[in-house]
């Protein structure tokens, strides 16, 4: 494909879900269940800006009519969990720029780097030790026998599961949802890793071994440098799981993070913060693979040739 098809269809991949979701927001017999009253008439219950099943509506205008009273208005509405695009940019843009309206809430900016800390300190812990065994693992038979099985049988282990032993260990802040995050990759980190540095090509290392290389020399002579550019992005996958353990590691002792953030909107039912602060984490994890992605192209520029070829 051509640099402008890949560009047209990468813009497309984007703007596809967007439409859709502006169809929803914007064209009112499409879905809006609900209606929201703009003037309650006669009926004493109802509010300006109070949203009501159609059903119910309707059947208010029903009695307001046979009693001759004056009919209540409204627009047909969607519900509060689903607000529009432009109302979603907007809290997108003030979630920055104005200041919180209760003292136990965080700025945006705040609960983001907060986990971004926590993803930070978690998945290199992980890596400090998962790619070293993982790379044994797929190097030597005996490493492999003796530490594969029980991370199989460990990697099953949902991570929440340990989050109370997480608490008692480590205590209520940030210790327990380090540790979920490193139980959520550190395993899966070992597997992956043992299974490509498996795929290393042997011409290479038969060639190794018959020009007289020992055990450790093989190993960072050989085995590390032939999967380098594999392992990278293997990184750049797990670093994405650990995302995803994100918002269950924060639930875990004291709330903290964009995921206080997202449970205090909810909470207050301002469901356009909650939507931006969500769009926010996927923007940071595009851009964070992207910026690794270039960084891979620098580092080994060689793949980029053998593609070509």
């Amino acid at each position: 494909m051509s640099k402008k098809q890949t560009t047209t269809l990468t813009v497309l991949s984007f703007f596809l879900p967007i439409f859709l979701w502006s169809l929803f927001s914007y064209v009112p017999f499409l879905w809006h269940p609900k209606v929201e009253i703009v003037d309650p008439g006669s009926i004493s219950w109802l509010k300006s800006g109070m949203l009501v099943e159609r059903d119910v509506f309707a059947e208010q205008q029903r009695l307001a009519a046979e009693q001759e009273s004056a009919l209540p208005e409204g627009f047909r509405s969607n519900p509060i969990y689903l607000p529009a695009p432009h109302e979603v940019a907007i809290a997108f843009y003030t979630a920055f720029t104005a200041e919180p309206t209760r003292s136990s809430e965080q700025w945006l900016h705040e609960s983001l780097w907060h986990s971004i800390q926590v993803i930070f300190w978690g998945f290199t812990l992980a890596s400090l030790f998962g790619v070293p065994l993982g790379v044994l693992c797929g190097t030597y038979v005996a490493v492999s026998k003796l530490q594969e099985p029980f991370i199989e049988f460990f990697r099953y282990l949902p991570a929440p599961a340990f989050g109370a032993l997480a608490v008692a260990i480590l205590g209520i802040h940030d210790g327990p949802k380090i540790s979920i995050i490193f139980i959520g990759t550190f395993f899966q980190q070992v597997l992956i890793i043992a299974n490509t540095t498996r795929k290393l090509d042997v011409a290479l290392v038969e060639a190794a071994l018959t020009l007289g290389a020992k055990n450790f020399q093989l190993l960072f002579r050989v085995v590390i440098p032939g999967i380098l550019p594999d392992l990278y992005r293997d990184q750049r996958i797990l670093l994405g799981w650990a995302w995803t353990y994100l918002i269950v590691a924060e639930l875990i002792g004291t709330s903290s993070g964009i995921t206080w953030f997202i449970t205090q909107q909810a909470r207050y039912k301002n469901f356009d913060n909650v939507y931006a602060a969500i769009i926010m984490i996927g923007i940071i994890g595009v851009l964070t693979d992207i910026l690794l992605a270039r960084l891979g192209k620098r580092l080994f520029p060689w793949e980029k040739e053998q593609v070509k070829s």
